[in-house]
């Protein structure tokens, strides 16, 4: 019995096939790395976040809890720490640290989340509230109480353009709230310290956990800001 030299045709077109498809592949071009997304141009001006009195001032929002919740932060100090006052001992009956709640307007949080950056009209509130011990059946940790200060930081570059387009309002305290405040004047410590010591333009993102990754991501986290950088006694 003899077997044919030559392969069936089911054969040869098989291996036609086999090659074609090695030549496609090695004129492919290589898949590239995954990258970062470029970044994005400033955001539009938003609507829902700071509003303006005919002089000018800042109207402390009334529903700014129902925006969104970035951070908490308890008993912070941004004073060296030298001058600070010591940590009351175990069993004291000294008044617990503060703790502090920022809030920012809905658009503006979206608006960062697609491009890193905080668009004009963006406002900022921070709530201080008072720190409680053994509240109800609490025994052992802190609990929030009264409202002892309201704060804001608003961005509008053009109407604050000498500050580099932020400024920083106080609303009063425990003894009362103002409806409205005019910005800080541009001599107050605040201002060299947001430009200073800020991770996103002039803003705290540092401490704004989930935030901080979406400026990492965009690379809007500002080459200056180092986190190993501590406020220097002046």
């Amino acid at each position: 019995m003899t077997t044919s030299r030559n392969p069936p045709a089911a054969v040869l077109a098989a291996a036609v096939a086999m090659c074609a498809a090695v030549a496609v592949a090695a004129q492919a071009p290589a898949q590239a790395p995954a990258q970062a997304p470029a970044p994005a141009a400033s955001p539009a001006r938003v609507t829902d976040g700071v509003a303006f009195t005919a002089s000018g001032a800042v109207v402390r929002p009334a529903d700014y809890r129902e925006w969104v919740y970035v951070t908490s932060g308890l008993g912070m100090s941004y004073a060296p720490e030298n001058l600070q006052a010591a940590a009351p001992a175990p069993g004291s009956t000294a008044r617990p640290p503060v703790f502090d709640n920022v809030f920012v307007n809905r658009q503006s949080y979206r608006a960062f989340l697609q491009s890193g950056r905080w668009p004009d009209g963006t406002m900022f509130v921070l709530e201080l509230r008072r720190g409680e011990r053994h509240v109800s059946i609490d025994t052992g940790g802190q609990t929030q109480g009264a409202v002892v200060g309201i704060e804001a930081a608003v961005k509008d570059s053009a109407r604050y353009a000498s500050t580099g387009g932020w400024a920083y309002i106080g609303f009063g305290g425990a003894n009362g709230l103002a409806e409205s405040a005019m910005p800080n004047p541009a001599t107050a410590s605040c201002y060299t310290c947001h430009r200073e010591h800020t991770a996103v333009e002039n803003t705290f993102v540092q401490f704004y956990p989930t935030l901080l990754e979406v400026a990492r991501r965009y690379g809007t986290v500002k080459p200056t800001y180092d986190p190993a950088r501590r406020v220097e006694s002046r």
